[in-house]
């Protein structure tokens, strides 16, 4: 199995001479937060990219939303930190891949001093239920989410061989 820099090093070998393409993600199943943009929106839930045999997801900032575009889980942060995982999993899940495809999370959170802790928390608790190892390099950060009733937003980028994993 190649690691993941010899991964890096064979796709921009073969950039120069591969066409790219690139398409939305979705999962109206378990998320929506478009309905409150523009049609059509102004961001996708997240964009594969498809190069040479290597596929790479990036997923947008995702929250506590729910099907209908709905924010869920008001006030209770460990609460909107599991549904923000579950989204993200569908997105994942909607491409064939999972979250052991998952090298870097960008994650945000409203007020990183009060709960940093139980971020922490429920992220460990997540991925030792996923088994993974390696964890996913990681950043954490305070910032003002686009609603105010959002507590965390995190984004994800996963690569993995296309193959026969996943529309293309």
């Amino acid at each position: 199995m190649n690691s993941f820099p010899s991964l890096i090093s064979e796709l921009l070998d073969s950039a120069e001479h591969t066409p790219i393409q690139k398409r939305p993600i979705t999962n109206h199943s378990a998320l929506n937060e478009a309905y409150a943009y523009p049609k059509p929106s102004s961001f996708s839930r997240g964009m594969r990219i498809d190069l040479n045999g290597i596929s790479i997801l990036l997923i947008s900032g995702t929250a506590s939303i729910d099907e209908s575009g709905k924010s869920v889980h008001i006030g209770d942060f460990r609460a909107q930190t599991r549904r923000t995982f579950a989204n993200i999993t569908a997105l994942l899940a909607a491409e064939g891949a999972t979250w052991h495809d998952v090298v870097r999370t960008s994650c945000y959170l409203r007020d990183i001093d009060r709960d940093y802790e139980a971020f922490n928390e429920e992220r460990t608790a997540f991925y030792s239920e996923e088994g993974l190892d390696p964890l996913p390099a990681s950043t954490g950060i305070q910032a003002k989410l686009c609603r105010p009733e959002l507590l965390v937003e995190i984004e994800a980028i996963a690569m993995f061989r296309s193959g026969s994993r996943g529309p293309s």
